[in-house]
């Protein structure tokens, strides 16, 4: 079964980190390419302990900056 996850990846001191927005996984790696290889192969694990597991669509997003 094949799904659609969303992902961002952003810089984090100096590694790089790539976070699923559909579902709570996320990972990291030295490069962009790395990490988006390391959340692709966790992604895979997470769905294979829940192979029926609905994936939410991410419609619309946004990055914002807030002061907090």
């Amino acid at each position: 079964m094949s799904r659609i996850v969303d992902v961002v990846i952003y810089r984090e001191d100096d590694q790089w980190v790539a976070q699923a927005l559909n579902v709570d996984v996320s990972s990291f790696g030295e490069s962009p390419e790395a990490a988006r290889a390391a959340i692709q192969e966790a992604l895979e694990l997470y769905f294979e302990d829940q192979p029926d597991l609905e994936v939410p669509e991410v419609a619309e997003g946004r990055i914002e900056h807030l002061h907090v």
